[in-house]
């Protein structure tokens, strides 16, 4: 199992490497979804991590009080916004609250985070 939980932190890393890049993507989630697997297969690797001078606070302050930035949060914010209005704009019928259900039930969720 130890092969595997590497394998998905390496996955893990990789993604959010291009996430740095591409604006949609999110890069923070990523690392600390690579932190997890590196702690049950390579704890180096995860010491890394939590060492790293921008990766680190974020996973030290979500592993201890499960909190996200007011960057992260605004801009998870905006991007449930978008992702809500292009939904109702493009999608037709009923379809069209879906992608707006979720932003509110997935906003709410991160607005009741504590904060960084």
């Amino acid at each position: 199992m130890r092969h595997v939980y590497l394998a998905l932190g390496i996955l893990s890393v990789a993604i959010g490497f291009v996430g740095i890049f591409l604006p949609l993507l999110p890069t923070v989630p990523f690392m600390l979804l690579a932190a997890f697997f590196f702690a049950r297969s390579n704890p180096a690797w995860e010491r890394r991590l939590i060492e790293h001078p921008q990766f680190g606070p974020h996973i030290l302050a979500w592993r201890e009080r499960g909190a996200i930035s007011m960057r992260g949060k605004a801009f998870g914010l905006l991007g449930l916004t978008g992702s809500a209005i292009m939904g109702f704009v493009f999608l037709h019928d009923h379809w069209r609250y879906i992608p707006l259900g979720v932003a509110v039930i997935c906003g709410t969720w991160i607005a009741t985070r504590p904060t960084k």
